[in-house]
């Protein structure tokens, strides 16, 4: 096997690596900036989070993972989509338990 492919057959480059790093550093950079310098308000600053989080997360998944749209990772895209509903069900369940538990006590 060629030490320039992945096991998919999809050419492994430096360059895309260091593309997603210096993405990943951005986003962060961004988002730090947001917080520690107080560059909007409250509820822009919630939502900028909230989307940089995202899209660092589809940086990492297509740059790290080699997740594309490709008919060899379809299975690896159900996977994680099966894995992000398991932990929702997860988190939407404790806090719906702890919110009525604290309404309870109170």
């Amino acid at each position: 096997m060629n030490q320039n492919t992945h096991t998919s057959g999809h050419p492994l480059s430096f360059a895309k690596y260091l593309l997603g790093f210096g993405l990943a550093i951005l986003l962060t950079l961004i988002s730090f900036g947001i917080v520690a310098f107080g560059l909007a308000p409250r509820n822009f600053a919630v939502i900028g989070l909230i989307v940089a989080a995202v899209v660092q997360m589809l940086v990492h998944l297509h740059y790290f993972l080699h997740l594309d749209r490709s008919k060899e990772m379809r299975w690896n895209f159900i996977a994680i989509v099966f894995t992000a509903i398991i932990l929702f069900i997860f988190v939407a369940g404790t806090v719906w338990v702890m919110v009525t538990l604290h309404s309870r006590m109170m």
